[in-house]
């Protein structure tokens, strides 16, 4: 399995000066890998710290007594479902603990002072986008506006018994993008972040078996300019919804698998002009399957 990534910066944030508020963490437990990317919401003040929790969280959750290859799919569904109320409880507990550690305390003065306020998780919101991939299994869990894209790639036609041995080998199957895991709605209200009132309850987790699952890529709403197409680009009405770029996707596996997980061109990528339109950091991480 090769696991790359990057987080850059946006130009809107540079030129604001404020800090980068993406994070990603990723475990690589050979073949198989647990992904995560956070974005912390815009004019928090600490909401880079809420995506770094966020990412760690996750990360935890999902590489903890994960169902093997061969179980059924109602292990795996049951699995992820709990595993997504699993990380907004990790996140809220971590929060938590943060902001009473750092709290004012009571004035000295006080014999008997009053109990202290509830902390306000809100401080360290962010949204979150998290897989565990271990083929021909991928599962997720997203809260808020991140977005995952799942590749496939079909095994190569099995040549013919009798066919020449000079003759000219099939080309490879080209590998197919699927966004699994779309944005939400441009018309809809703001995302839902892990420290809003039922967090828990409106995370959205699901599992996908595909014998040719050969990779998948997250991915922070910042990115959604270059790694997204219109549907017009295919012939497509507008209802039919964004789909993913299969040059930006296609491209990306390709030079990853070439160099051996060498992120150094995903993060050229990132800070070429045609991801700085949105002005938003830009995170993107994902795990590719080597071999068939």
């Amino acid at each position: 399995m090769i696991v790359a990534g990057a987080v850059v910066q946006g130009t809107g944030h540079l030129a604001a000066g404020q800090g980068c508020q993406d994070a990603f963490k990723a475990v690589d437990l050979g073949e198989s890998a647990v992904l995560a990317v956070a974005d912390g919401a815009g004019g928090r003040e600490r909401s880079a710290l809420g995506a770094h929790i966020a990412v760690d969280a996750a990360c935890r959750v999902l590489a903890e007594d994960a169902p093997e290859a061969g179980d059924p799919p109602e292990t795996w569904t049951r699995w992820t479902a709990a595993a997504g109320a699993r990380v907004v409880a990790e996140y809220l507990r971590s929060v938590t603990a943060v902001l009473s550690a750092t709290a004012p305390a009571p004035a000295a003065h006080r014999a008997d002072p009053p109990d202290p306020r509830p902390v306000d998780a809100g401080a360290l919101a962010a949204t979150l986008a998290a897989a565990l991939v271990r083929p021909p299994w991928a599962a997720f869990v997203s809260v808020g506006d991140c977005f995952g894209t799942l590749l496939t790639r079909p095994a190569p036609a099995p040549a013919e018994p009798d066919a020449e041995t000079d003759a000219e080998p099939e080309p490879e199957p080209a590998e197919r993008c699927h966004l699994v895991l779309p944005p939400p709605e441009p018309r809809r209200p703001g995302p839902v972040f892990l420290s809003s009132p039922g967090a828990a309850l409106r995370a959205r987790t699901f599992v996908v078996w595909e014998p040719e699952l050969s990779g998948v890529v997250l991915a922070t709403d910042g990115c959604t300019a270059l790694t997204l197409d219109h549907p017009s680009v295919r012939g497509l009405p507008p209802e039919a919804g964004p789909l993913p770029s299969e040059r930006f996707f296609r491209g990306l596996a390709a030079t990853l698998r070439a160099n051996g997980g060498d992120a150094a061109p995903l993060r050229a990528l990132l800070c070429g002009p045609g991801a700085a339109r949105t002005g938003d950091d830009l995170t993107v991480l994902c795990a590719l399957v080597e071999g068939r």
